[in-house]
């Protein structure tokens, strides 16, 4: 019965898109880039390239035609329908790039930014809005030239203008993990009508550059008579391959194909975008939901209840063949889902309190009676990574982790911190009295039943959820706590109350997935920073305060070449693992995807996404044949 949840939405989702809650961690890594490797290849002179990677290497030439993983030749039209966030989501707001509202999902798809993504590689990106981009010898200043003919949907240009009036409002009024992101940028300004320059500070973080060339291009006229800043239901002048179509807020929306695009038949877009409509339903939560794709009333669903992919999907549809279902694999480091301890609450500042929570829940159990033994344990935040730190620290791990000796627990200097492996039985003596031991020694001691501190005050712990389909792993937990002497219930409240909780801090413990892509940056210090665990809406859902996080994150942003990277984020993960900020739950390194049979797609998907619904497209023979089954 496991789902994979990220928020409110309850997507599951890499920065390969840019969303609204994407784009808050372009920092992760996919769009990073190293003032080492530019300042290597520059040589004391500026180069003009064509796209940027995080140091400075390209899969794909100058003069490339399209990505390996399309189809040149998909034809345009038809409807793609899926489920909108997971399914318990709303919106009640169509700008998806401030802290207020609960923005639409996939707005991003309005709007063109100055360079796109090969998810075929870990974090290139290459010309789209800009065709060239001219860097200099000291890594300092990023000059884009706009392309000739670029448009917004009223037909008016997008010039230099635009893109520095796009950046510096974002960096000021656009969501606060924005700002974060885009904090090394000092100014954009432009050069002439086509070309927009790009200021960062000499010690930039390695990623702000191309968060900055990943952001969307904003109409500067369109906001003069708007308000950036406001939430509201009018569709935005946008640049992209779709503009808003109908909608019905909180219901759905579509996004209408822009059919005489200006950026159709550019290198990096050729063979995407194939469908006349995208449409996304909301529904209030995920058994209504697959209600109604089994009734064809959506198209796709990418599946995250096991319970659901092995009992459910046995209707009518599937046994004749009108609907197929796969499993797809899943390359990309799959993060760390687990239960967010909230560390501003006084009662889970001891590391052994948090510890003894860890030795509480019993995945063994959960996995095999809920979730048919789908998962695995996740261990790091790097999961599914060569980030991931095992065993003990090699050299150079250690090389960055002497100076904290002292100052972080001893353990992080030995075997890394692994989850616990129970006996499967639901309840785990031996793991439940290593709780206790813990307990005992942060001083909750056990009276009369009760698990209470020195000043006599019971235990109690709080689960913020908004769907009902985590209720029997909560339930597993919280029978485990109750055996501890802790008072432990669950708080189910809307997604709205939800997010707004969350970005307010004002919960004990509720479940939540961090995921880096193969090359993080700046969202390092948007999940772990100190500078990140009072800034509101940001992703530091624990409140971690720790200086020798703080340094190991700013290591990993550094990093000058991929080998630093890891061995920097291993150190990190050691920190971090040692002082059990989650209680690590589970991982699949998979999609479970079902659809409709009217679809066609390429013979490869890109190695680090989905590739849905981008380079899928309409099949009207196999739309015929599900039309009339027989």
């Amino acid at each position: 019965m496991s789902v994979k949840q990220s928020g409110p939405s309850g997507r599951n989702r890499h920065p390969d898109s840019l969303s609204r809650r994407d784009v808050l961690i372009l920092g992760a890594g996919a769009v990073a880039v190293s003032t080492a490797a530019f300042t290597s290849l520059a040589q004391a002179h500026e180069t003009t390239r064509h796209g940027l990677s995080a140091f400075g290497d390209l899969g794909y030439p100058a003069d490339f035609k399209h990505l390996k993983y399309v189809n040149v030749s998909a034809p345009k039209g038809g409807t793609f329908s899926q489920l909108a966030g997971g399914g318990t989501a709303t919106f009640n707001s169509l700008n998806g790039f401030i802290l207020k509202g609960d923005p639409a999902v996939d707005m991003e798809l309005v709007f063109c930014s100055l360079m796109g993504r090969a998810t075929d590689e870990p974090d290139a990106v290459y010309a789209y809005a800009a065709d060239q981009v001219t860097v200099s010898a000291d890594g300092r200043a990023y000059k884009f030239r706009l392309r000739d003919g670029i448009k917004f949907h009223d037909g008016s240009p997008i010039t230099a203008d635009d893109v520095a009036f796009s950046l510096t409002t974002l960096k000021a009024k656009g969501h606060p993990n924005i700002g974060m992101l885009l904090r090394d940028m000092e100014a954009a300004h432009v050069d002439g009508r086509r070309t927009v320059v790009v200021h960062f500070t000499a010690n930039r973080a390695r990623s702000a550059p191309l968060t900055a060339a990943n952001l969307p291009i904003l109409s500067k006229a369109y906001y003069s008579t708007r308000a950036f800043d406001e939430t509201t239901l009018d569709p935005p002048l946008g640049s992209g391959p779709y503009k808003v179509g109908k909608f019905e807020q909180g219901r759905f929306l579509e996004f209408e194909r822009v059919k005489d695009w200006w950026g159709t038949d550019l290198p990096i877009n050729r063979g995407q975008h194939n469908f006349d409509v995208l449409r996304y339903d909301y529904f209030r939560d995920r058994d209504t939901a697959f209600q109604g794709f089994s009734a064809r009333g959506y198209l796709f669903r990418e599946e995250f209840t096991s319970r659901v992919w092995a009992t459910q999907y046995d209707f009518p549809a599937i046994r004749d063949g009108r609907v197929k279902r796969e499993t797809i694999p899943d390359e990309r480091p799959s993060g760390a889902q687990g239960w967010m301890i909230n560390t501003r609450r006084e009662r889970f500042a001891d590391r052994r309190v948090r510890e003894a929570l860890a030795y509480a829940f019993d995945f063994e159990w959960a996995n095999k009676n809920l979730m048919f033994d789908a998962y695995a344990r996740t261990a790091s935040c790097f999961q599914n990574s060569d980030m991931m730190a095992k065993g003990k620290p090699s050299p150079a791990e250690m090389a960055l982790l002497e100076p904290f000796k002292g100052k972080v627990a001893d353990d992080v200097f030995g075997e890394v911190w692994t989850p616990p492996v129970s006996d499967g039985s639901g309840q785990d003596r031996r793991l439940l009295r290593k709780s206790a031991e813990l307990l005992n020694a942060a001083g909750w001691t056990v009276k009369d039943g009760k698990r209470v501190n020195a000043k006599g005050e019971p235990f109690a712990v709080e689960f913020l959820v908004f769907e009902r389909v985590s209720e029997p792993h909560h339930a597993l937990y919280i029978k485990n706590l109750a055996a501890l002497g802790i008072e432990a219930t669950t708080r189910l409240v809307d997604p709205v109350q939800y997010r707004s909780r969350v970005q307010e801090f004002d919960f004990d413990i509720t479940m939540n997935r961090m995921v880096f892509s193969l090359t993080p940056g700046d969202a390092l210090r948007n999940y772990f920073s100190s500078r990140a665990a009072d800034a509101k809406g940001s992703f530091n859902f624990a409140g971690i305060k720790n200086p020798a996080v703080d340094a190991l994150c700013e290591r990993a942003i550094a990093a000058g070449d991929r080998e630093s990277l890891n061995t920097a984020c291993r150190a990190l993960d050691r920190v971090l693992r040692s002082e059990h900020y989650w209680v690590s739950a589970w991982y699949k390194p998979s999609h479970w995807i079902a659809y409709w049979d009217m679809f066609g797609r390429p013979a490869t998907k890109p190695r680090y996404a989905r590739g849905v619904p981008e380079t899928w497209w309409f099949d009207a023979e196999k739309a015929a044949k599900v039309e009339r089954p027989g």
